[in-house]
């Protein structure tokens, strides 16, 4: 059974949904995304552990005020009221997985390992594009069906390959996103990835973008306790698309923990 919950943090609000029993997983959404996007990959782990995911400020049903805010404080006031004072696993996706890095460097003591799937990086070397995307990615303000093409279906696959339920949630949340301020976690971390020392599984679609594919190598190989898995056939919201992609090797990982 999946429970709602509203978790206080600060002047917001942030809405949650919460399954299973056992050890918590946590789950950070993509900037193009809330929590609809761990809903069926989630229901697979909540066989075995209690799932956490929750809409951060400006997405899905959170309420918040327009405001400077730490997005590494509202997770360690998701982490105070749902984790039952245990360590959490945390799956972070694009933006979702640079608020785990940075939690990871900010207080590995209160986690249990990381899951990152194609995460952005502060402090990261900017993107080079190749000139097929680049000519997407000039074209602003980018409408909702352009950032399906792009995160969706993946930049240099074939446009509205991925279709039917998942593109309709995909939609759906996108216009679901409202203004939400400054988040003040800018540290850039790139550099101290190598500080991270909490086992993690860096998982990436193979039609995302090549320079993220580049990045989550980099991961891999600079964090001690790293592995990397690419997904095949699959773009940057793999857990939308195919999730039982995600789920099974996020079970290994949690059985192995």
């Amino acid at each position: 059974m999946v429970e709602a919950a509203q978790i206080k943090s600060g002047n917001a609000v942030l809405a949650a949904e919460i399954a299973g029993a056992g050890a918590p997983v946590i789950f950070l959404h993509a900037a193009v995304a809330d929590r609809r996007m761990w809903r069926d990959a989630a229901a697979r782990i909540a066989t075995t552990h209690r799932t956490i995911a929750y809409d951060r400020r400006g997405f899905g049903e959170t309420t918040a005020q327009v405001e400077d805010h730490s997005a590494i404080t509202d997770l360690a006031a998701v982490i105070d009221a749902q984790a039952g004072g245990r360590k959490p696993v945390l799956v972070g996706c694009s933006q979702g997985g640079r608020i785990v890095i940075d939690a990871a460097l900010r207080f590995p003591e209160r986690l249990r390992g990381l899951v990152l799937i194609a995460p952005s990086v502060t402090g990261g070397p900017d993107p080079v594009y190749p000139p097929d995307i680049a000519k997407l990615v000039a074209i602003q303000p980018a409408s909702i069906e352009l950032k399906a093409r792009l995160w969706l279906d993946g930049p240099l696959a074939d446009e509205n390959r991925v279709s039917g339920a998942a593109r309709a949630t995909f939609v759906a949340m996108n216009e679901a996103i409202r203004p939400v301020g400054k988040d003040i976690d800018v540290a850039p971390n790139y550099d101290r990835l190598a500080g991270i020392a909490l086992p993690t599984l860096v998982l990436c679609g193979d039609l995302d973008f090549p320079h993220i594919q580049a990045r989550c190598r980099h991961l891999a190989a600079t964090i001690p306790h790293a592995e990397l898995r690419m997904l095949p056939d699959l773009a940057h919201l793999p857990s939308l698309e195919n999730p039982d992609a995600v789920a099974r090797p996020l079970a290994e990982f949690l059985a192995a923990r």
